[in-house]
């Protein structure tokens, strides 16, 4: 899991000033653009944010909608953004396709990139499935796994090499080669997104993709992500 990566693309600047001066204006009698040198510090939006906002639940979520943030999320598993993807309320992704983007996978024939950073196996370890069983990932397991995932670049290479089309060739690939995709979302469905995914039993990978993002969230809106943390984070909250 050491590969996984979230990278700022963009954000909007002063996301929580933005929220503040999209909720003032709710109630205020004058345009709020014309008050903007008295607006509140970035800090302090944040503070009011939560304290009229979202402190108790009140549930009006919509000046959240208004701060954009991207980012570049790279080498999690074909399964993990296939979880994620799924939740698009307000959320944008662009995957790598695994119709033009194969070289990568031709590449761990021929020595120019590590097999591990294609495909993805969990780690060596202990682990409980979804009826509560536990079990044990062997180190012997996975080296076999590891073959098996070679054995696939070998026979993808092969059938490029006969002239299949990689759309086909696709097919073969082990179901969780890694996948790099661009996301994009506003502050609501940024913890929508978490509330779904940051849960204990939520696909462990899945977990480790929200603790990412979060990170992203903390550095961009501190004060609302420190509130989110304290008060919906891994709870399985209803979204807002």
């Amino acid at each position: 899991m050491n590969r996984f990566r979230i990278e700022l693309i963009a954000a909007m600047p002063n996301p929580q000033q933005v929220i503040w001066a999209a909720m003032h204006q709710d109630y205020s009698e004058d345009l709020v653009w014309d008050g903007r040198d008295g607006f509140p510090s970035e800090e302090k939006a944040g503070e009011l944010v939560i304290k009229h906002l979202l402190k108790g639940d009140r549930g009006h979520y919509g000046p959240l909608e208004h701060p954009q943030i991207v980012v570049n999320v790279g080498y999690f598993p074909h399964s993990m953004m296939q979880q994620v993807r799924t939740h698009r309320v307000g959320v944008s992704f662009d995957v790598q396709s695994n119709r033009y983007t194969g070289s990568r996978i031709c590449d761990v024939i021929n020595g120019k990139r590590e097999l591990e950073d294609v495909f993805y196996l969990r780690p060596v370890g202990k682990y409980t499935n979804r009826q509560g069983k536990k079990y044990e990932y062997t180190l012997e397991q996975r080296e076999q796994d590891l073959a098996w995932c070679l054995e696939a670049c070998k026979r993808y290479d092969q059938h490029l090499e006969n002239g299949m089309s990689e759309e086909q060739a696709r097919s073969i690939i082990p179901f969780d080669v890694r996948q790099h995709f661009v996301l994009s979302c506003n502050v609501r469905s940024l913890m929508h997104l978490l509330d779904l995914r940051w849960k204990k039993d939520a696909q462990l990978e899945a977990q480790k993709f929200s603790e990412l993002l979060y990170k992203q969230f903390e550095a961009w809106a501190p004060e609302i992500a420190q509130w989110y943390l304290t008060s919906r984070a891994k709870k399985a909250k209803l979204s807002p």
